[in-house]
């Protein structure tokens, strides 16, 4: 029988001669592994002798631990009882008084039954997740102003209800990319889900099917693409998101790896954060775990590729996710590049003005499409929110939604925001936080729940406005004028027919 160890004893063990840790409730020796770790030794030091799964286990796929170590290395069961308490979530940790508490209880919100709406969700996340995750997925950039922006532009977006109009049927139904979908909602593609619940994005797939909803996978997921599309039904649509790296190769290699997977349908190239912003909510929650994202997934075979950089590691999980990531991307080369090593459709995310949309169209059909977004706040703050540029578009350069899809993310907390998007041009509509606090509120359940309360809301706004399909949703719907007079109107390029000219000087 297998020796039990005090948490003390684990205590012993710290050094670079001999390195235990703690990993789901066992003793692991390893300090053989220190060589030969991908981000290098001193990540695992850091969390020598102490319970490092809440570190680990969201980094790292399945698998791992019994790949990477030798069954030897397993010395046997921790003692809990002689364990630390465990780090409290923000609401817990929050210093309130006991009357502040006791107001509090009586709007409490402890069950996913009980959450009316995406805030709800939030709210019963916030009680559930640790520090660490709460501030990662929380984390926008600087001042948080165009997170808060992303929100609130919708409000200023008035609706035009009609009246006298049979709402008995509706459909929520439409495509992206031809691709059939039951909603016109889509989940982003946000990174490190197994950070706030185990289910992680496979957990998110799980809910996908149930509702008939597009998943767009994180190049930075917790779990590899082929163990999020397990099990997926026919027809259930994917997207892989790509950041490439500097390092080209890993990032050819791991487009053949997504080529052979069916159930992805196309490739999305995020453009918006070429280099990490600064989010300090992640960055104050000092994350010795961001290091451990800090690895190479040709030998962990997770989405991330990246390489040790202990500078991006000390900032958070946000800062470290984008080490390796290449910022010298080009209409002309990477483009290019990118067709060459994948025969999928090719989306780009993060077009944040009407010139860049207008290029992208001059792509077509080597370009299919776009997602207007300032990467949910979470790069540079003060960029525009998506229905902004959605705006701008439609002013200066609206033939762009008759040649490639347009998309939008960032700020959705109603379904209501969801078809107002959809009247002023969108053909998609992601949602990226609500998935990830979903999964913290209640595993695949909660994102379930969150793909509900939206789907509900969306079938109530559009009888509200007297049309059965999303496809019959336009201008005529809503009043975006108070929004209208706050875009982007110093047009430099010299008349609407000189930009071919105009692109083709850019380029």
């Amino acid at each position: 029988m297998a020796k039990t160890y005090t948490f003390n004893e684990v205590q012993q063990h710290r050094s670079p001669e001999s390195c235990w840790v703690i990993l789901y409730g066992n003793v692991y020796d390893v300090t053989s592994f220190l060589p030969n770790h991908p981000g290098g030794s001193k990540i695992i030091l850091q969390l020598a002798g102490t319970e490092a799964t809440e570190e680990y286990d969201p980094i790292h796929p399945p698998g791992t631990l019994e790949d990477s170590l030798p069954p030897e290395a397993k010395l046997g069961p921790i003692d809990p009882s002689t364990l630390p308490k465990e780090e409290k979530s923000p609401a817990q940790d929050g210093g309130k008084t006991k009357k502040e508490q006791e107001e509090e209880s009586e709007d409490a919100i402890n069950s996913l039954e009980e959450c009316l709406n995406l805030n709800d969700i939030e709210r019963l996340a916030t009680k559930k997740i640790n520090r660490k995750a709460w501030g990662y997925y929380y984390s926008a950039s600087d001042d948080l102003i165009s997170k808060r922006l992303n929100n609130s532009v919708y409000s200023s977006i008035l609706m035009r209800p009609r009246v006298f109009v049979d709402c008995t049927t509706c459909s929520t139904s439409t495509t992206l990319l031809g691709n059939p979908v039951n909603l016109p909602i889509y989940v982003s593609p946000a990174a490190m889900a197994r950070l706030g619940h185990p289910d992680g994005e496979h957990g998110i797939a799980q809910a996908c099917a149930k509702f008939g909803a597009m998943q767009l996978i994180s190049h930075n997921a917790s779990q590899t693409p082929e163990q999020i599309v397990a099990d997926a039904p026919e027809g259930q649509v994917f997207g892989w998101q790509i950041y490439v790296q500097q390092d080209r190769k890993k990032s050819e290699a791991f487009l053949a790896r997504v080529n052979k997977l069916k159930a992805i349908k196309f490739i999305c190239l995020t453009l918006d954060a070429p280099v990490p912003g600064k989010r300090e909510h992640d960055e104050r929650s000092k994350n010795v775990g961001a290091n451990l994202a800090v690895r190479s997934s040709v030998q962990e075979g997770s989405a991330s590729t990246t390489s040790p950089d202990p500078a991006a590691a000390s900032g958070g999980v946000g800062k470290a996710l984008f080490a390796g990531t290449a910022p010298d991307l080009t209409w002309k080369t990477t483009l290019p590049w990118l067709r060459r090593h994948t025969d999928l459709p090719i989306i780009l995310k993060g077009i944040q003005t009407h010139e860049d949309a207008y290029i992208a169209s001059c792509y077509s059909p080597l370009v299919s499409g776009i997602i207007l977004s300032n990467h949910g706040g979470r790069a540079m703050d003060t960029a525009p929110p998506a229905i902004h540029t959605l705006l701008e578009i439609r002013k200066y350069c609206p033939s762009v939604f008759t040649t490639i899809e347009v998309w939008v993310d960032g700020g959705i907390k109603r379904g209501t925001d969801v078809v107002k998007a959809l009247c002023l041009g969108a053909k998609g509509v992601g949602i990226g936080r609500a998935p990830l606090f979903g999964l913290g509120a209640g595993g695949r359940e909660g994102v379930e729940r969150v793909l509900e309360i939206l789907k509900g809301e969306v079938e109530t706004a559009i009888r509200l406005l007297g049309v059965e399909r999303v496809e019959e949703l336009g201008l005529r719907h809503v009043n975006a004028r108070a929004v209208e007079n706050m875009i982007f109107d110093a047009v430099e390029n010299p008349g609407r027919e000189r930009w071919g000219m105009w692109v083709r000087s850019k380029l």
